[in-house]
């Protein structure tokens, strides 16, 4: 039995400020007293679950992250179209039978207050109090669950009941809300362990921060040889490490015992993570990127990161790639002398294996 499935990925991004901090940087790391860009794994796992790739694989098992939903409960109720409708185009109208705003107002709250606790009511700003305090995850029986209680509430034009608002669900989990969890905290006992860990990418090698001077040149201006406007913005660029453990039997067991859905999954994960990047400042850097190496690794005991490998940053290298594999493979091979064991593992890289291959491993 494999119950840990473990990837070790190497990204090299360009010039590049893919996730930034509160002040626009992109986010940094100290490791072995060295500076290293850095990636989150929030940023990462939010690209990833919001991909073609994801959509294309699992498109009709994925969840909706929202804090907004009994604002769109509202609006089909008022605008006479159905949550879907709604959802898809929060100004729509339609022919459905409409409720008055007091009506649509309390029915929403109500809904919306099932997921997460709502926000304070404001007579200037009604709608804002119609959206949660905190983001909720909803799968997709949970959201059809929504609409089915729309339209009763359209037809009786009450709120709903206690019984009504029984939308929660542990079963039908959403394969997004498997892999990296929920929580609920107006019903924790509807939370779902998250089945894939996923490590901050940093940077193998020690990096700075670097500033772009900008002008923009106004097309119209005729009188001033100076910019029409002037910035600054921030970027990095590297070799970036990242890696993921997933626990397949926690995934199988959030997915109802589904094994092919499990193997989708999987799939679409380990697919994701190595052709897919963070959407930040994508138009002025156009930094995307493949995985030009990827270690998989199976096993039932416990896992590890091979971070130590860049323990010691690697900043002398004419071959900061191949540097940085051999430092992995030399990780994996020194944990396996210590430790006795070692994973079944297949990888690709330069000169070496597919993702085929990787995908094929860790699906099957």
């Amino acid at each position: 039995m494999s119950r840990f499935i473990q990837l070790h990925i190497l990204t090299s991004y360009p010039a590049a400020n893919l996730n930034r901090d509160d002040l626009g940087r992109p986010k940094t790391v100290t490791m072995g007293n060295a500076e290293r860009l850095r990636v989150s794994s929030q940023s990462l796992k939010r690209a990833w679950r919001t991909s073609e790739v994801f959509a294309a694989a699992l498109g009709g098992t994925l969840g909706t992250r929202t804090k907004e939903i009994g604002k769109y409960v509202y609006r089909a109720l008022v605008g006479g179209v159905t949550l879907a409708e709604a959802m898809q185009d929060f100004e729509a109208t339609g022919s459905l039978p409409t409720l008055k705003e007091k009506a649509a107002m309390e029915i929403g709250r109500a809904i919306g207050g099932v997921f997460a606790k709502n926000k304070s009511e404001d007579k200037k700003k009604p709608l804002d109090s119609l959206e949660t305090e905190q983001m909720a995850h909803l799968t997709p029986v949970e959201i059809r669950n929504v609409a089915e209680l729309v339209e009763a509430c359209r037809a009786s034009g009450k709120a709903p009941d206690a019984d009504q608002l029984d939308l929660l669900r542990k079963d039908g989990t959403a394969t997004d809300v498997a892999l990296f969890g929920r929580m609920l905290a107006a019903s924790n006992r509807y939370n779902v362990e998250a089945a894939a860990q996923v490590a901050h990418a940093m940077t193998v090698h020690s990096a700075s921060v670097e500033d772009d001077f900008f002008t923009a040149v106004d097309d119209l201006n005729r009188d001033d040889a100076g910019a029409g406007h002037m910035g600054v913005t921030e970027f990095g660029a590297g070799l970036f490490y990242l890696y993921l453990c997933i626990d397949s039997d926690l995934l199988k067991e959030n997915l109802d015992n589904d094994a092919a859905l499990t193997s989708k999954a999987l799939a679409a994960l380990v697919e994701a993570a190595c052709t897919v990047s963070p959407t930040g400042k994508q138009n002025s850097f156009a930094s995307r990127a493949l995985a030009s190496y990827c270690l998989a690794e199976k096993s039932p005991t416990q896992p590890r990161t091979l971070a130590n490998a860049f323990l010691r940053p690697i900043n002398n290298s004419d071959d900061l790639l191949s540097e940085a594999i051999a430092r992995l493979e030399g990780q994996r091979d020194e944990f396996a002398r210590i430790y006795g064991s070692a994973p079944e593992s297949v990888s690709f890289g330069p000169g070496r294996g597919t993702m085929a291959d990787v995908r094929a491993f860790i699906s099957e």
